[in-house]
């Protein structure tokens, strides 16, 4: 369809738009966000909180626009944006400083290469034993490891995490930081990377 724009200048026109009204940093797209779902707190935003939200904000789209918005941000289809989908599609994928060191970690966890981080990759790799809940009694050391392993969306729950559940884990986390340096530093320190 001629005069349609698609997701590429969509986005971008969001970004200008929000980069006029001075949403940079994180704590300014954060802002953002929770003005987006005013209505009930949730952290995550359906369709109607997104658009009213944004037009709230000084966004100025039409429905198609805001509708391509929203199933572009809304990366695992369950009808929402939370806040981590929002800012990694408006910061976008980490540069290639920043995919250097998540593509390390991945590749020192992938031991024997088949592509994929299972259980057994990790726990080696990762120590439960000093988990808080672990301390506390509150979780055994399976129980945090299970936890530690949902929070790269293992989404089809095998144990095994992609190198593309991977990817979009760190491109949270990068999000979230707004500077290389620092970045590259957690990363380091987290996963005893050189």
């Amino acid at each position: 369809m001629q005069g349609q724009r698609g997701v590429v200048e969509v986005l971008a026109s969001l970004r200008q738009q929000l980069e006029k009204r001075g949403s940079k940093s994180i704590r300014d797209l954060g802002r953002t966000f929770r003005a987006l779902d005013s209505f009930d707190g949730n952290r995550k935003v359906d369709r109607q909180e997104f658009t009213v939200g944004l037009r709230e904000n000084g966004v100025n789209l039409s429905a198609q626009e805001y509708s391509i918005l929203f199933d572009y941000f809304d990366k695992d289809r369950d009808g929402t944006v939370c806040f981590d989908e929002f800012l990694v599609g408006i910061r976008g994928k980490p540069n290639a400083r920043r995919q250097a060191m998540v593509d390390k970690a991945f590749l020192k966890f992938d031991r024997d290469g088949n592509g994929y981080i299972d259980a057994s990759d990790l726990r080696g790799v990762y120590n439960c034993r000093f988990h808080p809940k672990v301390q506390s009694g509150q979780m055994t050391e399976d129980q945090a490891f299970a936890e530690f392993l949902s929070s790269f969306n293992d989404r089809n729950r095998d144990g095994k995490i992609v190198k593309d559940e991977w990817d979009e884990y760190y491109a949270a986390v990068s999000s979230s930081v707004d500077n290389d340096d620092h970045f590259v530093q957690l990363m380091k320190a987290a996963w005893k990377l050189d």
